[in-house]
């Protein structure tokens, strides 16, 4: 894990969600990319530098926040995109490649009811880097105690989970796996891959209308600091698929979710 994105959006605690990401990168010896998108469509005329004006403007707003934290030695590249903030984020792990976006689960200004707001919501949607979503106010700290909930153990790809693999490693973490079975499931679901129970002390299966729903259950008595669930179309995040934004009756944890890539179409 060696590149980390961390999307600087309008929040005035942006500081906040940086600084952990330059703990996490510290901790991993990454560097970190800090981004400001913006989206000016270029004219003729007095308007023609209006990017390159905001570019600009973006990159002192950015270095101002980097201001504010302790840099620990960690390399901070600040980019700046015009356009939408998929295209921008997916082009940059295109050129740079991206092993983990850090973001906050809501902007400042989205109502408190939400946990994703409308940005948040499309990187998680849009992209498919893993993420790291982190609750306002959160300092970094080793992960002890980590439960992977999921409603199939078929993995597309074993390095899906490289992601987790690296923090379980590095933290010498328990992960607890959590297979929900949900309406529908198949025996084939069922099987979970090698590479998780690999990596694993224990697996409970539980039977839920959801997977959110088995987490609720045995959210307590796991005692997690870190939750990781897959991100994909019929998943964990079913509302997301059908919109950018999740309330926190939808979904809501106290703790740091680690959100990986698609495992089966």
């Amino acid at each position: 894990m060696t590149s980390i994105l961390v999307p600087i959006g309008t929040s005035t605690n942006a500081h906040e969600t940086l600084q952990y990401a330059v703990d996490f990168a510290s901790d991993f010896g990454a560097q970190i990319y800090a981004m400001e998108v913006f989206n000016v469509l270029s004219v003729t005329g007095s308007l023609a530098n209006v990017s390159e004006k905001l570019a600009e403007s973006g990159k002192e707003r950015l270095k101002s926040i980097i201001n504010k934290i302790d840099a620990k030695q960690v390399a901070i590249k600040v980019v700046t995109y015009n356009g939408e903030l998929a295209d921008g984020i997916n082009n940059l792990n295109s050129e740079l490649g991206i092993d983990l976006i850090i973001l906050a689960p809501r902007s400042h200004d989205i109502q408190e009811e939400l946990y994703l707001g409308a940005t948040s919501g499309r990187i998680i949607k849009q992209t498919n880097i893993p993420a790291l979503v982190v609750p306002k106010g959160t300092v970094y700290k080793p992960f002890n105690n980590i439960l992977v909930a999921f409603k199939s153990g078929i993995l597309k790809r074993k390095r899906i989970i490289n992601p987790l693999v690296t923090i379980v490693n590095k933290h010498k973490s328990i992960v607890n796996l959590l297979l929900v079975k949900t309406p529908g499931y198949s025996d084939e679901d069922l099987k979970v891959n090698p590479a998780l129970m690999d990596i694993s002390s224990q697996l409970t299966i539980t039977e839920n209308a959801t997977t959110y729903l088995g987490v609720l259950e045995h959210f307590q008595s796991k005692h997690p600091d870190l939750l990781c669930v897959f991100r994909r179309k019929r998943g964990f995040f079913t509302k997301l698929w059908e919109k950018s934004t999740i309330l926190k009756s939808e979904f809501s944890v106290p703790i740091p979710v680690l959100i990986l890539g698609v495992k089966k179409d």
